[in-house]
C-alpha cells in the first residue's frame, strides 16, 4: 500500500543513506535500463540531493518532473528521455 501523497514511478531507487554521488549513479544505472517514457522515482536523504539532481537533469536530457522533500527524505521524480 501506497502512501497518500506518494509519487508513483514505473521504477523505484533507494538512495537513503547514501552520499553523493551515489544517488546519482545509481538513478543513472536505473534510468539505462529503462524505456523512453518511464518514471523513476529516487528517494535520497544527501543534503546536495537537490542541486545535483536538478544538473543531472538539465546534462542528460532527462525530464526531472516533480520534487519534494518530506521529513528529510527527497523525493525526485524523472522521466527517461
Amino acid at each position: 500500500m501506497q502512501a497518500e501523497g506518494a509519487i508513483k514511478a514505473d521504477v523505484t531507487v533507494d538512495a537513503q543513506g547514501l552520499n553523493c554521488p551515489l544517488p546519482i549513479l545509481k538513478a543513472k544505472k536505473a534510468l539505462n535500463s529503462m524505456q523512453a517514457g518511464q518514471t523513476l522515482l529516487v528517494l535520497a536523504t544527501d543534503q546536495g540531493a537537490e542541486r545535483d539532481f536538478n544538473t543531472f537533469a538539465r546534462q542528460t536530457g532527462n525530464d526531472l518532473l516533480e520534487q519534494r522533500v518530506s521529513q528529510g527524505v527527497w523525493q525526485f521524480l524523472l522521466r527517461r528521455r
